[in-house]
């Protein structure tokens, strides 16, 4: 179906609703603008996405305060080893006054899902997040339970613990759009945070409604993408597979797995949201380059020699996008208008 012609009005009012997001979010949260972007990336791309950090660095704040200014609802479920999946998308429950069994729905039910340290449940808890996350409903009793529009979920994880977690099955994680890895903020920034959260922490306000949260989403989806973009996309995923062909023989012995089919396409939409984000009704591969990192980190599985050796998916990515060439698209507005 071809997508709605462009108005150049509402170009202008995107940009402003997301400017006026941004100035809401970082109300509460000081500094992690890439998590911001990348959050908001998600959400107008339709993905999920999975925070690792060390406690204290407001992920479950970041989560929350996205919710109220965009004003869906909001549900957060603390994951831990007793946690049954009927917990998590609901179950049915045996009425003796009616003799009859009513369907009591889970907290998954929600337009925001915060799943907290998602990685303390095992992974039969895990899985039950799987049919929600890529089909938007579940299925209870033979019934199936559409989830309310938009549904964005939000994980969190912390790696330094080792005790009482369980690691994230590989289909789990590669159900995420994104992993978005956080830094501590430098000192400058703590200051601030101590100013702001001491005695009365800010409260951000509502700047859109969810229909027009998603009337966002499908401007998001008629962004131009040029073949070539799209290329440089596939060209990142294909060198994680066969590392040869692109010059990274010295990758092969580390990569024991590589990006699923799902990373070129989250590639292709991630930087469809990136590019609305920056004002843009084309993609570019920069764009493409920008999200890589939170896209593919979490679809790389090493071997034993890189582990042995220290090497991180990180450094794979890396290297890949230092090596993988891109040919650099950059037409105006009007000729990306013409070659739709």
């Amino acid at each position: 179906m071809p997508a709605p012609p462009i108005n150049p009005m509402d170009d202008a009012r995107s940009a402003e609703t997301i400017e006026r997001i941004f100035f809401e979010l970082r109300k509460v949260i000081v500094g992690q603008s890439r998590l911001l972007e990348r959050m908001l990336v998600g959400l107008l791309a339709r993905g999920h996405c999975l925070l690792e950090s060390v406690p204290g660095l407001a992920k479950t704040l970041a989560a929350e305060t996205l919710a109220n200014v965009v004003g869906g609802t909001f549900a957060r479920i603390q994951f831990t080893p007793d946690l049954l999946p009927s917990d998590i998308v609901g179950t049915r429950i045996y009425r003796g006054s009616t003799e009859k069994f009513d369907v009591e729905l889970g907290p998954v039910f929600v337009n925001f899902l915060l799943t907290d340290e998602i990685n303390r449940a095992p992974a039969k808890v895990q899985s039950a997040l799987l049919e929600v996350m890529a089909e938007q409903q579940v299925t209870i009793g033979g019934t199936t339970h559409p989830v309310p529009n938009p549904f964005f979920v939000v994980a969190t994880q912390n790696p330094i613990e080792s005790e009482g977690v369980y690691q994230l099955p590989d289909a789990q994680r590669d159900r995420f759009m994104m992993k978005i890895v956080l830094d501590h903020p430098t000192a400058a920034e703590e200051l601030v945070i101590l100013d702001r959260m001491a005695v009365n922490p800010p409260v951000a306000g509502r700047v859109i409604e969810l229909d027009e949260l998603i009337a966002m989403q499908r401007r998001s989806d008629a962004v131009y993408v040029d073949r070539t973009v799209g290329q440089y996309a596939v060209d990142l995923v294909q060198a994680t597979r066969v590392p040869d062909v692109f010059g990274l023989g010295e990758l092969a012995p580390s990569i024991g797995l590589g990006a699923s089919p799902r990373a070129s396409l989250w590639l292709v939409r991630g930087a469809r949201a990136l590019s609305l984000i920056r004002g843009r009704t084309y993609a570019t591969p920069q764009d493409v380059f920008d999200v890589a990192p939170e896209v593919m980190r979490h679809r790389l599985l090493l071997t034993y020699d890189a582990l042995a050796r220290d090497i991180t998916p990180d450094t794979i990515v890396n290297r890949i996008l230092e090596t993988v060439p891109a040919t650099w698209v950059s037409p105006k507005p009007n000729d990306a208008l013409e070659r739709r």
